[in-house]
């Protein structure tokens, strides 16, 4: 999309609704800081954050006009709030993360992206009223993001088509500054266990399978692929089990092993190229081969259209978003998250806010940056602009439907194998 095309959508941004989100989070700012406090302080792991929905969802219910499903599409930990104006119209969805580290708690600022989707969702549903705005507003509460993949169960089970959701907001902190266009990588996982025969390795080892040489062969191959894949590939893995002696052939061995890449589709090339590597160990040595799936990521395709629109807010605010071509020729970070899946699945975008942080992300001290008043202030901001991005998608139609079709088109150049045009 061009440039002149992405400012005349973010003038659209009619100075009504800035002050008024800007007012309104305002004065919900210090009842959201205790939510975030007793998620930060009481950090759970994946599908067993229940003190974080419990305190989210029992708020939410509490708030006039939003109905809220505790533990929704079969998942203890998940819900749904939603607000309706009662008038067809868009449907605007916020992501909310609350799941911690395991010993670090929440080294990845959960608790503030929290109160971001939550601060976002009810500014835009207030707004929804005070401007007779037609459609709904949304929030999921996720779990499971940083293992498990809770976006994509939701997605999977049909929460997002259940209520006909047309975009996904979501927020993200670290330590390196502001955006909005991030890309993150394609991830997958997968457990390989191989299974032979023992023998004794002094005695008769001509009479057993070893299966740890089946996962060494492997593992060396993984190594040696390494050579010959692209920019942005990453493999990595780990052995769990080795064996139980030395003086065995060894009859099982298992490890887990990861591939990431810029898109879901070289994602699943790697993929398979890694998977050979265990196939050929399993040849070599004669031992069963099994894999497990584990979660896959998808990698982030952010909307230039709600991109636009939200940088615009988030620096009336005081943001440094640089401008959409600097941000895009950055390149893409290195994590991955479900997020992802989300936005192959609609226009969405991950507002990154910078918190002040010694360290980065899954680091002891960007747990303590995470509780800070000056991290609250700084995710107050990232909920206003979102809010406003909302409101714009409920106020206009056009807007809407520019940012359908920059997605579509956006995903058909991710499907081959392309980055993100110019703006």
């Amino acid at each position: 999309m061009q440039s002149m095309q992405l400012t005349l959508l973010a003038s659209k941004q009619k100075d009504v609704f800035l002050p008024y989100v800007d007012n309104y989070v305002n004065s919900i700012s210090a009842t959201l800081r205790p939510i975030s406090l007793k998620i930060h302080d009481n950090p759970e792991l994946n599908f067993r954050e229940y003190i974080a929905h419990e305190v989210i969802t029992t708020f939410l219910e509490s708030q006039k006009g939003w109905e809220v499903t505790r533990s929704a599409y079969g998942l203890e930990t998940a819900f749904v709030a939603v607000f309706d104006s009662g008038t067809p119209g868009p449907v605007i969805s916020y992501n909310a993360e609350y799941d911690a580290l395991a010993g670090i708690g929440h080294a990845c600022g959960h608790n503030l992206i929290a109160i971001v989707s939550i601060g976002a969702a009810l500014a835009a549903a207030a707004a929804l009223t005070h401007f007779s705005l037609p459609g709904k507003v949304l929030i999921f509460g996720t779990p499971g993001e940083e293992g498990g993949g809770g976006k994509i169960m939701l997605l999977e089970r049909g929460a997002y088509t259940d209520h006909k959701v047309d975009i996904s907001l979501i927020s993200h902190p670290g330590p390196a500054g502001d955006s909005v266009l991030s890309k993150t990588t394609a991830y997958t996982g997968f457990i390989a266990e191989y299974t032979g025969k023992a023998a004794h390795a002094a005695a008769a080892p001509w009479e057993g399978i070893n299966a740890l040489d089946a996962l060494l062969l492997a593992y060396n191959g993984m190594s040696m692929l390494r050579q010959q894949t692209m920019p942005g590939d990453i493999l990595q893995g780990y052995i769990t089990n080795g064996g139980v002696a030395p003086n065995i052939i060894h009859a099982y061995a298992a490890g887990e092993f990861v591939a990431r890449a810029a898109t879901k589709t070289r994602r699943d090339i790697l993929k398979a190229q890694l998977q050979n590597c265990f196939h050929a160990g399993a040849s070599a040595t004669g031992a069963t081969l099994h894999f497990t799936q584990l979660e896959s990521y998808d990698d982030m395709v952010p909307n230039l259209v709600l991109g636009a629109i939200c940088r615009t807010a988030f620096n009336k605010l005081g943001g440094a978003i640089p401008a959409a071509n600097e941000e895009l020729a950055r390149g893409g970070t290195k994590v991955s998250t479900d997020q992802g899946n989300v936005s192959y699945a609609m226009p969405s975008i991950s507002l990154g806010f910078g918190i002040v942080s010694e360290e980065g992300n899954h680091n002891p001290k960007f747990a303590e940056a995470a509780r800070t008043r000056d991290a609250h202030a700084r995710a107050m901001r990232a909920a206003k602009a979102l809010a406003v991005t909302g409101c714009i998608v409920l106020a206009d139609d056009e807007v809407l439907g520019e940012a359908r079709k920059e997605w579509k088109e956006a995903v058909g150049r991710k499907g081959d194998h392309e980055e993100l045009g110019s703006i």
